[in-house]
């Protein structure tokens, strides 16, 4: 039978929404750090999907996917419990930087987690959170943009296992560009390996995409997924959609071999497979003389293009999915 559900401050009885938060501390001047936590838990019994978002605080896409999955989904047709993490890292989230300003050795949180209860603050909160989700989630994506610096079209990474690459599916339509990372590591995607369990890296958003109508629309398709993967475990009413094809994929980034303008190939596009030597940008000096030419290294699709065009030398352009297979 399905019972209460306590995470920090939040208890929902089966049924109900709860809100809350997960204490981690206090500042100087007596402002507390905690981490919000919404909690939808199901008049029937099921598993538990954990949702993270922001864990960089330069990516609100997460929070707003997750608040129109609050207001959508409700509790008496869910069978088992939907945990919504808005955003994992406050301090940065409240600053709109990818970490915390505060914390300067452990300012990544996705290079960190799951942290230390006695490390640094970023450790501390990613302590706390890993603490609670460890022993609750049966799975876990974590959503991801290219928060200030560029777009990112979707794309997931997972870790190969059978239970990732399913999890990748489910997130429906469009979500065909699903990477590999084979030995994950300071992620909650790796944390959730870890212990025997499963979660994802998904990424879609960030600037260029932050106008009123296209964050909008990514906040949609990121929430349309959360309600695809409940479909896909049998957790909520509907059907459940699927992306086809699917492809196995590698990652590799793209730096700038010239300082300069960055201007992509006239028809180059988002996820669309390119041949290996295709155009995919050149470089020009302020004059418009092309300094250097960006090509695919491989066949494949590339699925993220920083959003300034000024580069300097050794500066990341773009990432570009190497495919390998087709997973269909």
């Amino acid at each position: 039978m399905p019972q209460t559900l306590t995470i920090g401050t939040a208890s929902a009885a089966p049924g109900t929404i709860a809100r809350g938060a997960i204490p981690v501390t206090q500042l100087a001047g007596g402002t507390p750090i905690e981490i919000p936590v919404a909690i939808v838990n199901g008049a029937m019994d099921g598993p538990c999907f954990w949702v993270n978002g922001a864990i960089h605080g330069d990516e609100p896409e997460g929070p707003l996917a997750c608040q129109i999955a609050l207001a959508e989904v409700d509790p008496a047709q869910l069978k088992g419990r939907l945990v919504m993490i808005p955003v994992v890292n406050v301090p940065a989230f409240e600053a709109a930087q990818r970490g915390n300003p505060l914390d300067t050795f452990s300012y990544d949180m996705n290079r960190i987690y799951p942290g230390n209860a006695k490390g640094y603050l970023s450790d501390r909160i990613a302590a706390a959170h890993a603490a609670a989700m460890g022993p609750v989630a049966d799975f876990e994506i974590s959503i991801h943009s290219g928060g200030a610096h560029s777009y990112l079209a979707k794309a997931i990474f997972v870790d190969e296992s059978p239970a990732s690459v399913e999890l990748a599916t489910a997130m429906g339509p469009g979500w065909g560009c699903i990477m590999s990372n084979f030995l994950p590591k300071g992620s909650p995607m790796a944390f959730m390996k870890d212990i025997g369990k499963v979660g994802i890296t998904v990424e879609l958003g960030g600037r260029s995409a932050t106008s009123p109508k296209e964050f909008a629309q990514v906040g949609r398709e990121l929430a349309d997924s959360i309600l695809n993967i409940l479909r896909h475990y049998k957790m909520y009413p509907g059907t459940a959609e699927y992306p086809h094809p699917r492809y196995i994929g590698e990652q590799e980034a793209l730096l700038a071999p010239a300082s300069g303008i960055f201007l992509p190939a006239d028809g180059v596009e988002f996820l669309t497979m390119m041949k290996k030597g295709d155009p995919i940008a050149r470089i020009v000096n302020i004059f418009g003389d092309t300094l250097a030419e960006l090509s695919a290294p491989a066949d494949g699709m590339f699925f993220g293009l920083r959003a300034l065009p000024n580069v300097q030398t050794g500066d990341w352009c773009c990432f570009f999915c190497k495919v390998s297979g087709r997973r269909d």
